[in-house]
């Protein structure tokens, strides 16, 4: 649950109600009704009004500045890796962090005797 006086952004308008998307609010009250679709209420300074939205169609300004800076470190990485044809630069930011070894470690190596009792024991069955 958000704090009172906290700056938010508006991301989305979920119920067709023209919130402002993309401009910034502040975060005024709470809805406590139960029966009412709406959590929160946000102050436009910009448009001079308040709007009831449910929590789905804000999120902190502080939130979306850290993805932000994310995505772009990501890129940047991703473009460098490219310009230095830094292969295992590329596939670790691709993949997700995972290296060629550990994908190696992860797999067993058999022995050829072991394989084909499993062989025999499959055509057996």
């Amino acid at each position: 649950m958000l704090r009172l006086g906290e700056k938010v952004i508006v991301i989305a308008d979920s119920l067709e109600q023209n919130l402002p998307i993309g401009q910034y609010g502040y975060l005024i009250a709470y809805d406590r009704n139960a029966d009412n679709v709406f959590d929160y209420v946000i102050r436009v300074p910009k448009d001079n009004k308040h709007y009831y939205v449910p929590a789905s169609d804000i999120e902190l300004e502080e939130v979306l500045l850290q993805e932000e800076a994310e995505r772009i470190e990501r890129e940047a990485l991703i473009d460098y890796a490219l310009a230095t044809k830094n292969e295992e630069l590329f596939r670790r930011i691709m993949n997700g962090e995972e290296t060629d070894e550990q994908a190696e470690t992860g797999k067993e190596v058999q022995s050829r005797e072991d394989f084909m009792k499993q062989i025999s024991l499959k055509a057996w069955i």
